[in-house]
């Protein structure tokens, strides 16, 4: 690093922040220029090696950063007698997928992938010639800086992906779904259902071959964790009491809309790492623009899908509904991630109002089908997804019986081996919480917690049963 006295300008205050970035810009400029052209080419290849390795870094602790907006967004939207567990299940998924990932998901997804499956790639680490130049031998730098980028960077931005697939199962079946039943699953999700579908897609096999495309993950992703969700759902039921017999829906209040909101948001936040990252790329001008459409595209899907499902809420759902708006923003998200380079924006904006079209109605969908989705997570990850990866034939230059082709065979293949997961959980170690639990709530008697225990009334033994505000 250069010292600030070469360049007395280039100190703290207003004209450091001016000439510090212009006077090393310029060295920058001159050392180059000064170089022979051989020895140009290949500062310039290591340049774009490391901004390639930071841009998946970064881009993947964005990625990560959705598992708080998942946990906020669950968290809120359940009982404030269940909001605990939720915090529980995504620390835990979070935590199974990266597990499980690096020991054997990375390799069947990406390593000697044939037409369905890769090999077992235990413990998916550096490369040698990593290893070796770690280890001081600079002659290996060649050979890791043509690789493009740093081996276990993109191992960590494909992990991160994983998870948030995971997190759409624990949103739906939040509140009665068995605490350990679930993090089975979660092992099964991302060691093998994921890593399969991935080897299908991104990791060259039978898919990639047809032309599926699928550019950060509507189906891949999100709708392999809708399926998934939608297996359990069914599996599982509903909560007690949530669908009457006369048909009608129990209202099941969220215990705080605020954190539901924020939720939201940082899924908003984050989905710029998720779509703008999967780039792949950050060593050329061209990857920085298509970079930056990406992720403005991505903005305006979003934006698009709060504002239709606002004007749909009330014909639709019979009220100007906030969560229907919410997950407007998520669908509108995920319809856009199968397609976000289009170049443009005003195709992104219908997009993402049409996926929020598609999730407002799926909401009543399941309503009428009696399946309990406490988040809305199948019509915001599911349905959406597929019609996002559709609407990659007609934005992002995509074929439409290939897309058909794909949405069609990663759901029958998700769905049926999730319900197998599931049915076999059911009848080994129940998968759902008795009804006792489910009343009384999961945080007390299970973890023996109150998320908001200020706001609880609590019974004291001492005082004959009586309750009393703590």
């Amino acid at each position: 690093m250069m010292n600030s006295t070469a360049f007395p300008l280039a100190g703290r205050g207003l004209l450091g922040k001016v000439f510090r970035p212009v006077s090393a810009a310029f060295l920058a400029t001159l050392l180059l220029a000064s170089l022979p052209a051989a020895a140009s080419a290949s500062t310039g290849a290591e340049s774009a090696f490391v901004f390639n390795t930071l841009s998946f870094l970064v881009w993947g602790a964005l990625v990560m950063w959705m598992c708080a907006g998942f946990t906020m967004l669950e968290s809120g939207s359940v009982r404030s007698k269940n909001a605990s567990v939720i915090c529980l299940k995504n620390v835990g998924l979070y935590s199974i997928a990266g597990i499980s990932y690096f020991v054997v998901g990375y390799g069947l997804m990406y390593t000697d992938v044939g037409s369905f499956i890769g090999s077992l790639d235990w413990f998916y680490g550096s490369s040698p010639d990593e290893l070796a130049l770690l280890g001081g031998n600079d002659g290996a730098a060649d050979a890791v800086i043509g690789n493009g980028y740093a081996v276990t960077s993109d191992w960590f931005f494909q992990m991160v992906f994983v998870a948030t697939t995971a997190s759409i199962v624990s949103g739906a079946l939040a509140e009665r779904v068995n605490l350990w039943a679930f993090f089975v699953f979660t092992a099964v999700l991302t060691t093998i259902i994921y890593p399969v579908v991935g080897a299908w897609t991104w990791g060259g096999g039978w898919l990639a071959e047809r032309g599926f495309s699928d550019f950060a993950g509507s189906t891949i992703v999100h709708s392999t964790g809708g399926w998934a969700a939608l297996a359990g759902a069914l599996v599982v039921g509903p909560r007690w009491g949530k669908f009457r017999k006369d048909g009608s829906v129990k209202l099941t209040p969220p215990s705080n809309i605020p954190t539901v909101t924020l939720g939201v948001f940082i899924l908003w936040l984050g989905w710029f790492g998720f779509n703008g990252g999967s780039q792949l790329a950050l060593g050329s001008a061209a990857d920085a623009v298509g970079m930056s459409n990406v992720i403005v595209n991505t903005n305006l899907a979003a934006a698009g899908g709060v504002i239709m499902a606002i004007l749909v809420s009330r014909p639709i759902l019979g009220r100007t509904d906030l969560f229907a708006a919410l997950n407007g923003a998520i669908a509108g998200l995920v319809a856009i991630t199968a397609g976000p380079n289009i170049p443009d924006g005003r195709l992104a904006i219908v997009i993402g109002a049409v996926g929020a079209l598609v999730c407002t109605i799926g909401l009543r969908v399941l309503e009428r089908a009696r399946i309990d989705d406490v988040v809305g997570a199948v019509p915001a990850h599911l349905f959406a997804g597929i019609w996002g990866t559709l609407a990659a034939s007609i934005a992002a230059g995509a074929d439409l019986a290939t897309q058909l082709v794909g949405v069609l065979s990663i759901g029958v293949f998700v769905f049926t081996l999730s319900w197998g997961v599931w049915f076999v959980l059911e009848k080994t170690m129940g998968v759902r919480v008795s009804r006792e639990v489910e009343e009384i709530g999961q945080d007390a008697m299970e973890l023996g917690i109150d998320a908001y225990p200020e706001f609880a009334l609590m019974v004291d033994p001492e005082d004959g049963g009586d309750f009393r505000d703590p």
